[in-house]
């Protein structure tokens, strides 16, 4: 007999609240398994997604299952595949469900629910120590900034060692514009462990969280001095720049005003463009004027980036489950980073209640914003 399911649906296109109601029960395959959600996290997609309606992610089916950050106990495990080589039932883990993914779109493998079917290629066990609310909310952030740092078609970094980090390079710099946040926070401890030192922006407020992550040198990404200042101290330093990943407002203006001035990797890896899918307007005419000002940024941000050598390149971070930087990442790296205690997780999570009933809650509070956390609703 089957466990029992349940999960919160997006019932049809900007549908709120989601729904609570039954759901099926779906095992896993060959190089799958199936994970009894002790918390899950949220991130802006899920939000973009119910109060964006079609006009994002316009592939999806509904009912759907949102949802990408996860963290329980496996306990079903896929045969004739990797997976039973990695996992087995009753293995504390944490894991990126890809749903949301075109590749996918089912919701077996969405995260707000009870029971989910994770790829096993982007899952790690975690340490008897940390709690399912801490740990959920690694992933989403984990992949974004794995993908832009270490895929070929990003800025193709070297790769983490996953014993003991690799030393660092003062003369290959990163930049990470938006340290603090979840996918900053990753960005700079993926970076250094790769061996790069790293250049972070920040609100002053949390320059020691940066640090503390690994970032050599923190800058205000609000004032308007930020980007000479940080040109100033690669050539001050001699250094060369190695990539970097923009994230958040006006980030990638920044990031290729500052690569395109200094020596070494002309790319940014995008993470955010200029629409608040959380306040789309419902009308036509609304939507149109959107996405008028959408297609002006797009022409005048390509202009800049041409004009400055640069090049840019969308994040989409399920793309780790599809190529070998996932079970890099996951499998070998994160998952002995956290068993020997060098990796941090953060950012901190910011609990809103128990039960996938707060799930609503927990996207309303993170569009309303939050900084150097992440919001979590534990089952």
């Amino acid at each position: 007999m089957p466990p029992l399911n349940r999960a919160a649906y997006l019932v049809t296109t900007r549908a709120i609240p989601l729904e609570v109601r039954s759901a099926p029960y779906t095992p896993p395959g060959p190089d799958e398994i199936v994970v009894k959600n002790g918390a899950i996290a949220v991130n802006p997609v899920d939000y973009g997604k119910q109060r964006g309606g079609d006009h994002m992610l316009s592939w999806i089916k509904y009912p759907f299952v949102l949802g990408s950050d996860v963290a329980g106990e496996v306990v079903e495990v896929g045969a004739g595949g990797k997976a039973a080589s990695l996992f087995k039932p009753g293995d504390r883990v944490v894991g990126h469900a890809v749903g949301l993914d075109r590749r996918s779109g089912k919701n077996s493998e969405g995260a707000f629910q009870l029971y989910t079917v994770l790829r096993s290629n982007v899952v790690s066990k975690i340490p008897d120590d940390l709690s399912y609310e801490s740990a959920c909310v690694l992933p989403m952030g984990v992949s974004t900034a794995a993908c832009g740092l270490f895929l070929k078609d990003f800025n193709a970094l070297r790769y983490p060692t996953s014993t003991e980090p690799r030393d660092t390079d003062p003369k290959q710099t990163f930049i990470v514009w938006g340290g603090s946040t979840s996918v900053g926070s990753n960005a700079i401890q993926l970076a250094r462990a790769a061996g790069y030192e790293v250049f972070a922006t920040s609100s002053p407020k949390n320059f020691e969280y940066v640090k503390n992550l690994g970032a050599a040198q923190a800058f205000d990404y609000n004032d308007p001095k930020t980007v000479g200042a940080m040109i100033a101290a690669f050539k001050d330093g001699n250094r060369t720049c190695a990539g970097s990943i923009a994230i958040g407002k006006g980030s990638l203006e920044a990031c290729v005003d500052i690569v395109g001035a200094v020596p070494g990797r002309k790319f940014v890896a995008q993470t955010s463009v200029p629409i608040n899918p959380g306040t789309m307007p419902s009308s036509s005419l609304g939507v149109a004027a959107v996405m008028l000002g959408y297609m002006w940024w797009n022409l005048s941000t390509g202009l800049r980036t041409r004009f400055r050598g640069v090049t840019t390149k969308f994040i989409w971070a399920s793309d780790v489950a599809a190529t070998e930087v996932g079970e890099m990442v996951y499998n070998d790296f994160l998952q002995n980073a956290l068993a020997t205690g060098r990796y941090q997780v953060k950012p901190v999570p910011q609990l809103v209640g128990k039960g996938l009933e707060h799930v609503q809650e927990a996207l309303d509070t993170h569009m309303r914003g939050i900084s150097a956390a992440k919001v979590v609703v534990s089952l």
